[in-house]
């Protein structure tokens, strides 16, 4: 009953606070529910599923109760298809490294990981924190593991988000690096930090400026764009037709967080309209409802959601740069 109810009735309390019309009393090894109907009956599948979580041998987290209960409301509103539980969700494995387990934590990020798993090019939109780049960097080194792939490749455009590159002191590499940090930094979580730099030497896994990939056909790899919004529409057509023989493409951003200079067409939103369709092109959007980070992230992401629709702006600000004034 603690893994159940959670250490000093932590999860108790999340699913009283979820259901806040409900009595919910537990005697011994036995819980019981009085309310509304469809509230009980609810509250009886979430316990159903924390179980069947739980004999997996997996932990039930607060966080986790509390996106089982979104997805049961979901499926019960009729506003999800309701063909996967919390359960199959939450007890799916990516990756397992260091001791840790790499899982979706949503519905959608599920639909996005099992995308990846049936098309060659999948793309990954939405806000920040919902784990487009985190889950392809898991999936592209499960993939490579397995040897269905030779090699991982890493890419991202080197556009400034305001500064500029040419007054960083240093080698062209050296400027260029922060770029790519945040993919270094996703794949020490979930590969030996030690065999990275061998890995790295030998070709197998190639991080690199979106520019250096003109020109190539990429063959047996699995090639991950990351912040595909600065890329322009000419950007975009070049890397998707480096497209090779027994490879797969996922490319991921946020339509949101264009760096890109003003008058600049972002190359993400634009191949929404061209390929949304074509055999084997998917595209995975997902929303705030969908970020894993700080619960406040995803409240700010709703928050310049709802500041922009009202105003007409893009981030709080209007097209050309000024931030409305009321």
């Amino acid at each position: 009953m603690v893994t159940v109810l959670g250490s000093g009735d932590s999860l108790l309390r999340v699913i009283e606070t979820a259901f806040p019309a409900a009595d919910i009393h537990v005697r011994g090894n036995e819980i019981s529910a009085t309310g509304d109907p469809r509230e009980v009956a609810l509250i009886q599948r979430l316990f159903d599923e924390m179980m069947l979580v739980l004999r997996t041998g997996q932990p039930m987290t607060e966080d986790a109760v509390e996106r089982s209960i979104a997805m049961l409301r979901a499926s019960e509103n009729g506003t999800s298809d309701g063909q996967e539980t919390p359960a199959e969700v939450l007890t799916q494995n990516i990756l397992s490294s260091r001791g840790r387990t790499i899982r979706p934590k949503t519905l959608n990020q599920k639909r996005y990981v099992d995308a990846i798993d049936k098309h060659t090019i999948v793309f990954g939109i939405g806000p920040a924190g919902t784990g487009k780049t985190y889950l392809a960097m898991a999936k592209a080194v499960q993939a490579l593991q397995s040897k269905q792939v030779n090699r991982i490749i890493l890419t991202r455009p080197a556009v400034e988000a305001g500064e500029r590159l040419g007054f960083l002191p240093g080698t062209l590499y050296e400027k260029i690096d922060p770029y790519l940090r945040p993919l270094y930094d996703a794949l020490h979580d979930m590969l030996d930090p030690d065999s990275i730099p061998r890995l790295m030497a030998a070709g197998t896994i190639e991080v690199a400026p979106l520019a250096y990939m003109r020109g190539r056909t990429l063959n047996d790899a699995f090639i991950i764009l990351d912040e595909a919004q600065n890329t322009s529409p000419e950007q975009m057509k070049m890397f998707l037709t480096r497209l090779g023989f027994d490879s797969k493409i996922v490319i991921t951003g946020d339509v949101t967080q264009v760096d890109l200079p003003n008058g600049t067409k972002s190359g993400l939103r634009q191949v929404q309209d061209i390929l949304e369709g074509v055999e084997d092109v998917h595209f995975s959007r997902l929303s705030s409802q969908d970020v894993v980070r700080h619960k406040l992230v995803g409240r700010i992401v709703d928050a310049y959601e709802k500041y922009d629709s009202t105003n007409g702006t893009e981030n709080g600000t209007h097209k050309g740069g000024r931030t409305k004034r009321k």
